[in-house]
């Protein structure tokens, strides 16, 4: 029996059913056990699935490309390009080193926080980057960071469909929400019905329509995320000027209701193989639901930001190779590895239409 399932099993004996979120939150990032937590998983690729930050470098590139002209924007002064969840740290390198090499003026305004709150985490990071850590600052927390803010960029790449959700169910007969909880039933973890849920869990669906919940199978199962709308809301705040941005595997608020997303969108990943198991292999798999990004939308709008974009990542990146053309300076030719990188990244059928991409601004 491994360490991570002796832990969660330790909090369903004291509480009898404890929620999927509180599941989750152990699974991926419980202090030396978790998913996350663990040495030999490689972030690049998520452990057990491929991202864009496993394609190559020119991911990287063209995300440092369109920063530079963000932070050109903001006029003289210090700037900062804030990387929140940076994994392993690849991201941050190709990103840095284009800077280096091909904005040279940028690299020497600006301050690269990367705001991660597990110190092995960091150590991993830190060696990644190499000669390059000395440009980084680190932080565990919203809290941790200067009370003058950033002005500048805060971004994620795959970091809120990795919080931890509330997995909900319809009642057709009740109409009313209950929450699927975890417990133990002859040594294995299993689903059952939560005899509460908290009210501000079922509040976050309060957008769908009655005609909507009319017609809703019996069962119909879906999943909140208040981590990722609190982590947002506390990233707008902080953004003092500047651009707020998420990448991520996500949709709108309506796009979760539709017939073949009866059961969610959570997924789970072991060894590189989609596992049908949400609450097998604690500890040793990868467990992901998709964002809703309406809501994050929301939230950082009441934090005062306003909505740039939200795209595709096809869209947003071709909008890049727009810029890039009328630039070429700054990039030469592209090899036939780079023109392979991106059609993988752009291409609808593979990493191009299964990414959203929401930029806020203040």
């Amino acid at each position: 029996m491994s360490n991570m399932r002796q832990i969660i099993e330790k909090e369903v004996a004291q509480q009898g059913v404890i929620t999927f979120a509180q599941f989750m939150e152990l699974a991926l990032y419980c202090p030396k056990f978790g998913y996350y937590e663990q040495q030999d998983v490689s972030p690049g690729q998520r452990g057990d699935f491929y991202t864009s930050v496993s394609v190559g470098s020119l991911f990287g590139e063209l995300l440092a490309f369109q920063f530079a002209n963000w932070l050109e924007t903001l006029g003289e002064g210090r700037h900062q390009i804030v990387e929140a969840g940076a994994h392993d740290a690849r991201l941050a390198c190709d990103i840095l080193s284009w800077l280096q090499i091909q904005r040279s003026e940028v690299m020497q305004s600006v301050e690269y926080w990367i705001l991660e709150p597990s110190e092995i985490r960091q150590e991993s990071q830190k060696k990644t980057l190499g000669d390059l850590a000395r440009h980084v600052r680190w932080f565990d927390s919203w809290e941790a960071v200067p009370e003058s803010g950033v002005q500048g960029i805060i971004f994620s790449n795959e970091l809120l469909d990795a919080m931890p959700v509330h997995r909900l169910g319809w009642d057709a007969v009740q109409k009313h929400w209950f929450e699927w909880g975890v417990t133990l039933q002859g040594g294995e973890f299993v689903w059952t019905k939560m005899a509460k849920v908290d009210s501000a869990i079922t509040k976050s669906l309060a957008y769908i329509p009655q005609e909507l919940l009319d017609i809703l199978p019996d069962g119909f199962t879906t999943e909140a995320c208040p981590a990722a709308i609190d982590w947002w809301y506390q990233a707008a705040r902080t953004l003092r000027r500047g651009r707020l941005m998420a990448i991520d595997y996500g949709m709108s608020a309506e796009e979760f209701f539709t017939p073949e997303r009866k059961s969610g969108t959570l997924r789970a990943y072991h060894r590189h193989h989609l596992n049908d198991n949400l609450l097998s292999h604690a500890g040793e798999q990868d467990l992901t639901a998709h964002v809703n990004f309406s809501a994050v939308q929301e939230a950082g709008e009441m934090a005062g930001l306003e909505t740039e974009s939200w795209l595709t990542q096809t869209q947003f990146l071709t909008r890049i190779f727009e810029k890039i053309v009328q630039a070429k300076e700054q990039f030469s030719e592209w090899t036939p590895s780079q023109v392979r990188q991106f059609q993988t990244l752009t291409h609808p059928e593979h990493l191009g239409r299964s990414f959203r991409v929401l930029v806020q601004s203040r």
